[in-house]
């Protein structure tokens, strides 16, 4: 037997510097490697990368929406401010955002430019009100809260 772990997730971008400063500008990974101007490695932590990025050029298909194959790549912040300040870094650069309240998490779905679907969350069951399982019911968020939650004063709390 053996155990097994994710390490990494692998995307095909049309245009690898406007994807670089994509992830480096909202997810802040910084840049590890780049191979040969078609490969690079983004990391947020110790790992060599946990994204990482292959350039197909500016000519590459868009995968079809209903088709099998990667739904969205999903990174997780700690609390709930800091997903509210994803959310207006999104909104106020014109990223189009669909934010729900799955109850044991809060999360906002988007595109990178090449249309590679993500994820941002903050996970919400030890909350008074999270749950401990998801049961498939969803909840809108309201982004004038998130908005309000973003621009609150620290507390000391946080």
């Amino acid at each position: 037997m053996y155990t097994t772990k994710l390490g990494h997730a692998h995307l095909k971008v049309r245009d690898l510097d406007r994807a670089i400063a994509f992830y480096r500008e909202v997810f802040r990974l910084e840049v590890t490697e780049v191979v040969a101007g078609r490969y690079a490695f983004l990391s947020g932590g110790p790992l060599h990368h946990e994204i990482a990025l292959q350039e197909l050029g500016p000519g590459a298909p868009q995968p079809p929406p209903h088709a099998t194959g990667l739904y969205h790549v999903a990174f997780e912040v700690p609390d709930k401010r800091s997903f509210a300040l994803a959310y207006r870094k999104l909104a106020d650069a014109g990223v189009s955002v669909a934010v729900v309240d799955h109850l044991i998490s809060w999360a906002m779905y988007f595109a990178d430019p090449d249309g590679n679907g993500l994820e941002i969350y903050a996970d919400t069951r030890a909350d008074g009100a999270g749950r401990a399982r998801w049961h498939g019911e969803n909840r809108p968020l309201d982004a004038a809260m998130l908005r309000e939650l973003a621009d609150a004063p620290l507390t000391g709390a946080e």
